[in-house]
């Protein structure tokens, strides 16, 4: 079932607040071997260029960013069971609005 429009406003706030965006460019090309390799990994893009930067950061002796619980999962993003029912009730408190 598609998320509804107060899950995705939700989802939205989240990210927001918990999320800072970096635009990666790459040659043109470049994108579709990066997908292959991620997918053959079973990791999302997203997933597997954070992998890519920790380790990288932790070989040149610098503390990694951390990750919060959940974050490299999947395709779209996981959140943490407790932000996961937040944002369900939130979900549900706006559908309530628009009803």
């Amino acid at each position: 079932m598609p998320a509804s429009k107060a899950q995705q406003k939700a989802v939205s706030k989240y990210m927001k607040e918990n999320y800072d965006e970096i635009k990666v460019r790459v040659r043109k090309g470049t994108k579709n071997t990066i997908q292959a390799h991620a997918a053959a990994r079973s990791e999302s893009v997203n997933g597997f260029i954070n992998r890519a930067i920790s380790e990288t950061m932790e070989r040149d002796g610098a503390e990694a960013p951390s990750e919060p619980a959940g974050a490299a999962l999947g395709e779209g993003i996981a959140l943490p069971s407790e932000n996961s029912e937040t944002a369900q009730r939130a979900a549900e408190g706006e559908r309530e609005k628009e009803a």
